[in-house]
């Protein structure tokens, strides 16, 4: 029997989600044109990420309704005619990114500024109001351009057997190894071995990118944040970590880690959300990590802010609220630093990464992430926890496919 509905998480208003019914996806663009280059993938993980926690919070806006999820693994039940490689029964990985695989800068990997997908901007997206594409945490989803977005899983049994690390191909790993890329383009990974890293964010992105500072060979790895539960879990993988509640300038720690008061890349995994430090630590305070950045990197080091910013319609600053952060710029200019910005372009990673894991280089990965699995009805509650500090990574497993 076909399916007639497709069940999705929803934001209705700052701190509420619901899981509404919507009709069966067509191969149909949100813009109307039909798409004989799409697929509908029957879902088999869909994960919550930081990013959702930003819309669920409401300093990321978005109109109530709109369905949430980009984090999505799937399996291939429909092919549009034009579709070439992709088939049927495939079990594939869905980069958070819309591409064409048309334009200037899809051509060139980049993805996360594809020109085609998104009529009010360069930067199409699953979930959020960057396109109108329908969001992926339910039970079905449409993908356009297919051959060009999906990542195929080339064994089924062997990917499901990894499932709980390969449903981090879609958006959190990728990320996390943006952190780590040189500014050429196509991008790949600067070479980092031997650096000593700070890593703003023990959530799932940060923990993720401790991971990828350890694939990538790096020197000391430390992860800063304020809760401990999260922090606990790096600390059997020789991961270095710092708990900002403790007191203690961030520059001490470092001192006692690596002797140096600066290293040599650090990377923002938190976004705009950030507490502050010191007096300010139990506050939000937007431009907080921004600056740490500037200040505990090393002359002629890298910066790279993977963390969401943009206007914030909840802060209490007026400044924020129309996008404007202020930055100690003056002080850091002399640095010399190598900036980096902005959304990873996931389909340039993904494949590398798979075969990371499924040659099993990354072993600690799954200890790192504490995946939890759950049900498409757990989802509003699990994003509730989430908020509050859990230390799970949360993904909805909405038609059971996964063992338990």
């Amino acid at each position: 029997m076909s399916p007639t509905g497709n069940r999705i998480v929803t934001f209705q208003k700052p701190l509420e989600m619901k899981v509404d019914t919507f009709k069966f996806p067509e191969l149909i663009t949100p813009q109307g044109k039909k798409a004989p280059h799409g697929v509908i993938l029957k879902i088999v993980t869909t994960n919550i990420c930081g990013s959702d926690l930003h819309i669920y919070r409401g300093s990321f806006e978005v109109p109530s309704g709109m369905t949430m999820g980009h984090e999505m693994t799937g399996e291939v039940i429909e092919v549009g005619a034009d579709v070439e490689v992709i088939k049927k029964g495939d079990i594939v990985s869905v980069p958070f990114n819309v591409g064409c695989g048309r334009c200037y800068n899809c051509k060139h990997m980049r993805t996360d500024v594809c020109e085609h997908t998104n009529p009010d901007m360069d930067c199409g997206a699953y979930g959020f109001n960057l396109g109108g594409w329908i969001g992926g945490q339910g039970d079905y989803l449409f993908v356009p351009y297919a051959d060009f977005n999906l990542l195929r899983f080339p064994d089924k049994d062997a990917a499901m057997e990894k499932i709980q690390d390969l449903t981090l191909l879609s958006d959190v790993l990728p990320t996390a190894f943006h952190g780590f890329a040189a500014p050429d383009w196509p991008a790949a990974p600067a070479y980092v071995v031997g650096e000593n890293v700070l890593i703003f964010g023990a959530g799932p992105v940060g923990r993720a990118g401790a991971a990828c500072a350890k694939l990538l060979g790096a020197g000391a790895i430390i992860v800063a944040d304020f809760i401990q539960e999260r922090l606990d879990l790096l600390k059997p993988h020789g991961i270095e970590t710092i708990n900002l509640s403790d007191g203690v300038p961030v520059e001490d720690h470092l001192e006692r880690i690596t002797g140096h008061r600066q290293v040599d890349r650090v990377i923002d995994y938190v976004g705009l959300d950030c507490r502050g430090f010191g007096e300010e630590s139990d506050k939000i305070v937007q431009n907080a990590v921004t600056n740490a950045l500037l200040k505990y990197v090393r002359c002629g080091g890298t910066t790279s802010q993977i963390g969401i910013y943009c206007p914030n319609p909840v802060s209490k600053d007026p400044k924020n609220k129309t996008g404007i952060m202020e930055m100690d710029w003056a002080a850091s200019w002399i640095k010399s630093p190598r900036m980096a910005a902005g959304q990873s372009p996931t389909a340039n990673y993904n494949h590398a990464l798979m075969r990371a894991i499924m040659n099993d280089r990354m072993p600690y990965l799954s200890s790192m992430i504490n995946t939890k699995f759950i049900t498409l009805e757990e989802a509003p509650e699990a994003y509730k926890e989430f908020d509050a500090g859990s230390a799970f990574k949360y993904v909805i497993d909405p038609h059971g496919y996964v063992k338990r």
